[in-house]
């Protein structure tokens, strides 16, 4: 049973095998002759023996059908015989034998005689070759020395960083000109597709690796172009708060008010919210205060609304404002506002001495400003009457006198701005911000 299953499987797969070799077309000859098998057998064996690789192939023909047998350097140069043997007039059928040789030396051979060659026309090609690239080094020379010349490049760049872009595209333009000029002498620009190919994927895939490098520069060329800030200006970017001290091609370097450096990457500071508080020199300060519960809100709005503007460092454009902002425990919260000029008062110097002014005119009108302490009333023991201290009235409370502009100044901005100016004075590191560049 096993064996009849064989047989079939066999007759089965012989009709693949044949589909699958080159076989002669046309009609057979009902004739036989030998006389025509030996000069099928000698054409071939001529054809044969004018080509390399098949000196080690037999030719043998009977009845049209040609055997071939022997040993070839590959397996491409064996099935090459059956396109050979199949356009002879006369055969009607091929059996290629051929199989690939093991011997070293009949593989090494070939090989050995296509370097020589190679050697012969790379010698050949010397005087050529020194011509393309003595023209690939003139156009790449041209080239560098066109990239290092000021103008135009400092001119039409916004600054320095653009600049230097604008440079290392006419560096990388010449440099492909020469190369494709120097392929063209030597008649090899088929080869210059291949090599843009290979650097195409090698890029792609160079791309993917270093996205974020990527992203931080793109990001880097839009600040420098449309700048969010100037140099020494205020900013608040992903809640760090400083001066900033210079724009790099990979970050943003600020100064925070401790006197630290705070690096920030430029892909992070294009894409996330920045308050630049140094574009206006008006700026609001603002603070809360409690007033008791049975207090003349409207007095108490009126009261601290004149204290802020009496102010001598205080703006009358935009004048100050109070409002009744919400209930708390035991108090009314109200919330009071004002404008300085910040270029020449501390914003939080002129918080604190307007907190100190409001606080001591409630108090003098006998309107008390809750502290924050929980009182306890002892049901059944000592009345709470006497466990509770009056509140002060206005004959008990000293004057105070405003102080004077000069003393709420921002004595800290020139320190600091000296340590901005002294790290922008590095040469050693360039900065991209420019006074005279477009903002948003």
């Amino acid at each position: 049973m096993i064996r009849r299953l064989l047989l079939v499987l066999c007759l089965l797969a012989m009709p693949i095998a044949a589909q699958t070799q080159e076989q002669p077309q046309g009609t057979i000859a009902v004739a036989d002759s030998a006389t025509q098998d030996a000069a099928i057998a000698n054409r071939i064996r001529d054809i044969l023996s004018e080509l390399e690789g098949f000196d080690g192939v037999t030719v043998s023909v009977s009845s049209g059908i040609v055997t071939l047998r022997g040993t070839t350097v590959d397996t491409t140069t064996a099935t090459r015989l059956n396109d050979l043997v199949g356009r002879v007039e006369g055969v009607v059928a091929i059996e290629n034998n051929v199989t690939e040789t093991t011997d070293v030396v009949a593989r090494l051979n070939p090989a050995v005689e296509r370097f020589q060659t190679r050697i012969v026309q790379g010698i050949a090609l010397l005087p050529l070759a020194a011509v393309a690239l003595a023209v690939f080094a003139l156009v790449l020379v041209a080239g560098l020395l066109i990239a290092r010349m000021s103008y135009p490049w400092d001119r039409i760049a916004p600054n320095a960083f653009i600049a230097n872009i604008y440079r290392q595209i006419v560096r990388m333009v010449f440099f492909v000109s020469g190369l494709v000029i120097a392929l063209d002498i030597l008649g090899a620009t088929a080869l210059l597709g291949t090599i843009l190919g290979a650097a195409g994927i090698v890029g792609l895939a160079i791309g993917f690796a270093v996205r974020d490098t990527v992203e931080n520069f793109i990001a880097s060329i839009m600040l420098s172009i449309r700048q969010p800030f100037r140099p020494n200006d205020t900013v608040e970017i992903e809640g760090d708060i400083g001066n900033v001290i210079r724009l790099t091609s990979r970050a943003t370097i600020l100064l925070s008010f401790d006197g630290n450096h705070i690096r920030i990457p430029n892909a992070t500071v294009f894409k996330s919210r920045i308050v630049n508080y140094s574009t206006h020199h008006e700026r609001r300060f603002d603070f809360q205060i409690g007033v008791a519960s049975d207090a003349d809100l409207a007095a108490v709005t009126h009261i601290a609304e004149n204290v802020v503007a009496g102010l001598d460092f205080v703006l009358s454009e935009p004048a100050p404002m109070t409002w009744i902002d919400r209930i708390g425990d035991g108090a009314v919260i109200l919330t009071v506002t004002g404008w300085i000029d910040q270029r020449a008062t501390s914003l939080v110097r002129a918080k604190g001495e307007a907190l100190r002014l409001v606080k001591n005119a409630i108090e003098a009108e006998g309107i008390e400003v809750p502290d924050t302490t929980y009182r306890i009333q002892m049901i059944g023991g000592t009345p709470a009457a006497a466990m509770t201290q009056d509140v002060p009235r206005a004959a008990n409370i000293a004057p105070v006198t405003p102080l004077p502009a000069s003393e709420v100044e921002d004595t800290s901005k020139v320190a600091l701005d000296r340590l901005v100016q002294a790290e922008r004075s590095d040469d050693e590191n360039p900065d991209l911000l420019t006074e005279d560049a477009p903002t948003e």
